[in-house]
């Protein structure tokens, strides 16, 4: 069974997959360039709140606002 979070729920060290981004057109264009389209692995390297959430995904590292974070829903496995 899978289940739908977005990608700010997710622990460290945990994988998942992209599966949709909400938000206006300007920011998913942004994050679909970045790697974040349907289908995609991501994995939180480090999620320490209320701060940034650092993610790999496609072998790069890069750091997200959680409200970012709580736009990128993904399928945890």
């Amino acid at each position: 069974m899978s289940l739908k979070v977005p990608l700010a729920f997710l622990s460290e060290n945990k994988q998942a997959e992209v599966v949709e981004v909400i938000g206006g057109r300007g920011l998913v264009r942004r994050l679909y360039e970045l790697g974040f389209i349907p289908g995609t692995k991501v994995r939180v390297i480090s999620s320490n709140s209320p701060g940034p959430v650092l993610v790999d995904i496609k072998g790069t590292r890069m750091a997200l606002g959680r409200g970012v974070t709580m736009k990128i829903i993904v399928n945890m496995e």
